[in-house]
């Protein structure tokens, strides 16, 4: 018995295909599919049923493979603790963001982060906040980046991050004398927004009231995945839509001189990073944080006239 076998135990379980698992350990089928029959021959224990499409894991291979995780949690925590005492930053982490976080932090803040310790491996997803917290249920991911507050994700520990303002991206900005906008102001009629269950759409909902969108032809449903998108919606088609701080510097020129600021108390919104509980990845969330509030504290109005700002809840 090793700890790669119990790795390969997990990933079957995980996957319910012994392909596919293999895949996701490096190794081939055949090799995973021996180690795990000699596992199995060595305990006298059948883990998963082989006669079933996906493969079942056994009420045996359930027990087997919980207490598999822990000791490979352990394990980990091993490796940790001497990486600390090496003083050296090191491990792997599964890491949740929300899109509209992920596409400025990630290749910025987060690359930044990876050069300056490379003995940390990143396995990054772009989520929605459901799906983060969800997966750090199951363990399937050890931190998450989303909007905060938010109620289903009170549970976890919360690492609060960067406070970021809301701005109007408009066809009709670079028109006006005034740069500032009140939610009045908005021709609620002609706004872009992302597809429901996510939390910007929520806040820019919970700034103005809204309708259904009369610029796109009344054959098309259509609701945006990513801000790319509503940028490219509001500079082909016209409208308004909504754009967090962070997404200005990839603008060109052109496209700055269609953002607008809301009327003080301007909106803002909250970024963290939460995880279910301490964990031997600890040092690396902690230190992680550090760098990205350090990278964006220069960067954010928020940070220059906090009682400026309102918060707007991302429920």
């Amino acid at each position: 018995m090793n700890i790669q076998q119990l790795e390969y135990l997990i990933a079957v379980d995980k996957y319910k295909h012994f392909g596919k698992a293999a895949q996701a350990c490096f190794i081939t089928q055949p090799t995973l599919s021996a180690m795990i029959q000699k596992f199995e021959d060595e305990l006298d224990v059948k883990i998963f049923d082989r006669t079933t499409h996906p493969i079942r894991t056994t009420d045996v291979g359930v027990q087997i493979i919980d207490e598999a995780k822990r000791v490979i949690d352990a394990v980990n925590e091993l490796r940790n603790k001497a990486s600390l005492l090496n003083n050296v930053l090191a491990g792997k982490l599964n890491l949740g963001i929300i899109p509209t976080v992920s596409s400025y932090i990630l290749p910025s803040e987060i690359f930044d982060f990876l050069n300056e310790n490379p003995k940390i491996e990143f396995n990054v997803k772009e989520m929605t906040t459901d799906s983060i917290i969800k997966s750090l249920k199951s363990g399937e991911l050890d931190a998450g980046i989303i909007s905060t507050p938010y109620d289903a994700a009170s549970e976890f520990y919360q690492h609060f991050l960067f406070n970021e303002e809301l701005m109007i991206y408009s066809s009709e900005a670079s028109t006006k004398d005034d740069t500032f906008v009140v939610p009045e102001e908005i021709d609620s009629n002609k706004v872009w927004l992302l597809e429901e269950g996510n939390c910007l759409r929520t806040q820019f909902e919970n700034i103005c009231p809204l309708k259904e969108n009369s610029l796109k032809p009344k054959n098309l449903d259509f609701l945006a995945s990513n801000i790319n998108t509503l940028i490219q919606m509001v500079d082909k088609v016209g409208g308004i839509t909504i754009l967090p701080e962070l997404a200005i510097p990839q603008l060109s020129d052109a496209q700055k001189d269609k953002i607008a600021r809301f009327r003080k108390p301007f909106p803002y919104r909250e970024i963290s990073l939460i995880y279910y509980k301490p964990t031997y990845k600890q040092k690396i969330l902690d230190e992680m944080a550090h760098s990205i509030k350090k990278s964006l504290d220069s960067k954010l109005n928020f940070n220059s006239n906090p009682e400026d700002y309102v918060s707007v809840k991302p429920q």
